[in-house]
């Protein structure tokens, strides 16, 4: 999605140097999938591995001065997310970030994750909905393909944060799939207002200001 699928990571005395897809280096990346010699190749690791991995990255990588650390999780309440929360306890994150689509089989999971954000102590910043319509290329006209203000719902229903909403835009697909940067390319989309306007409320909700 970044365009960076193709680096590699390089070690140096402060420990791993992440991979900056921009000239700029505005935004590091580490992930797994650097440390692998073949793209394809399948991750198939028991937890204690696993989870020693989830450790290194954290530890063992040089960040240098960053604004923000932000760790993509995959969706639910494993192993994975224990690791994360228990390395990064003594740094004190500002907390987590739900995603949920409008669909109720996908806000049954997120209520699932509010309960271990809860249980673990760990901040919710907020909920964002995904897919949450259809943006026509052509007209801009959002359509709700499937339902809609599910994510809107579960964050009055738990009186955590509402973010945003997501809807799904081809112009957004083309551009991951070809490494772009969406913002950058189609600035006055409805989308790239509503990233705007998403990044906007996350960085009040870490500052500790009201959501509008």
């Amino acid at each position: 999605m970044l365009g960076a699928g193709d680096q590699r990571v390089h070690q140096s005395s402060d420990g791993w140097v992440p991979i900056y897809p921009g000239n700029d280096k505005s935004v590091g990346l580490m992930s797994i999938g650097f440390l692998l010699s073949n793209p394809d190749e399948a991750v198939v690791w028991r937890g204690p591995k696993k989870n020693a991995l989830i450790k290194q990255l954290l530890d063992d990588v040089y960040w240098d001065n960053i604004d923000y650390l932000l760790i993509d999780t995959p969706p639910g309440t494993s192993d994975e997310h224990i690791t994360v929360v228990e390395a990064l306890r003594d740094y004190n994150p500002d907390g987590s970030i739900l995603v949920t689509t409008p669909q109720a089989v996908s806000t049954a999971d997120v209520r699932r994750e509010i309960t271990f954000c809860r249980k673990a102590a760990l901040p919710i910043l907020g909920i964002i909905e995904n897919m949450s319509g259809y943006v026509c290329p052509n007209c801009e006209e959002c359509t709700n393909i499937f339902s809609s203000g599910g994510g809107k719902g579960l964050a009055d229903e738990f009186g955590i944060p509402f973010l945003g909403c997501v809807p799904i835009d081809p112009e957004l697909t083309k551009t991951l799939e070809q490494g772009q940067n969406f913002v950058e390319a189609f600035p006055n989309s409805k989308v790239a207002r509503i990233f705007s306007d998403v990044v906007a409320n996350v960085i009040r909700v870490c500052e500790n200001q009201p959501t509008p």
